[in-house]
């Protein structure tokens, strides 16, 4: 009878120890779910938030279509792992849809660019390079998956590079040239120096760079002749003043 109730014993407590278990691991389960469901949602949202941002650059129907893409896969993903949860279904349907448009949108596209204008407020300017940034992060994530195609990806970003060159290149040309007109000369040649380095370690070729090229070398050039006739001029003023000195020094004394 002893034996029985102990070996009863140890099957309660195998029991609970298996029972336990189970529901550890399926814990562990709906928690590892929820991450990924989670990490999908933020796909999804920075795509949205990135969609949003594309209407301070140029219009690009074929980055809405691949940013819409993502979303949708994302969403598919996460109806995948929770089926479950509400609005799912509709949230994919309505990424379907909106896919759709982007695609004959892009397919419609006259196949010319439009002309960057940058911001003259700093902040904006900020706000679309760190867009342009994850854009190309974006793009490249998306390439390394296998949802965008070697030649689409060079082809955009190629041109999100040009973008961002462009900004880089125009607001030190701004602040070299604000530099020059304070006559701060070697501030303003640092500025100029370093968007000439800028447009050389470029691998963006285009009109836009040799055109600034050429002007960014002028205004060396000038920067330079400036310098010159500065170091000159100071020259000729300390030397005027050493003989003035010495004219202070070795002229008669006066009786008194």
């Amino acid at each position: 009878m002893i034996a029985i109730i102990v070996g009863l014993i140890i099957a309660l407590i195998v029991i609970v120890v298996v029972v336990s278990s189970i529901q550890q691991h399926k814990e562990k389960l709906e928690a590892e779910k929820r991450i990924k469901v989670s990490k999908q949602k933020a796909i999804i949202d920075e795509s949205e938030e990135l969609i949003l941002n594309l209407a301070n650059l140029p219009s690009n129907p074929n980055v809405v279509k691949i940013l819409n893409r993502r979303s949708l896969n994302a969403a598919k993903t996460m109806q995948e792992l929770m089926p479950e949860v509400k609005g799912i279904k509709k949230r994919v349907q309505e990424l379907k849809s909106r896919l759709k448009a982007s695609e004959d949108l892009a397919d419609s596209q006259v196949g010319s660019e439009e002309t960057f204008t940058l911001p003259d407020n700093e902040q904006q300017l900020v706000a679309i390079l760190q867009c342009i940034k994850k854009l190309r992060a974006v793009l490249k994530s998306e390439q390394s998956k296998g949802a965008l195609d070697a030649q689409t990806f060079t082809a955009e970003d190629q041109k999100l590079a040009a973008m961002q060159l462009k900004i880089n290149i125009e607001s030190l040309i701004k602040r070299g040239t604000q530099a020059y007109n304070k006559e701060m000369l070697g501030s303003a040649r640092q500025y100029f120096e370093k968007a000439l380095q800028s447009l050389t370690n470029s691998t963006v070729k285009n009109d836009y760079v040799t055109t600034r090229f050429a002007e960014i070398n002028q205004q060396l050039e000038e920067i330079t002749d400036a310098l010159k006739n500065t170091n000159a001029k100071d020259a000729a003023k300390k030397a005027k003043s050493e003989e003035d000195e010495l004219d202070l020094l070795f002229q008669p004394k006066k009786k008194w």
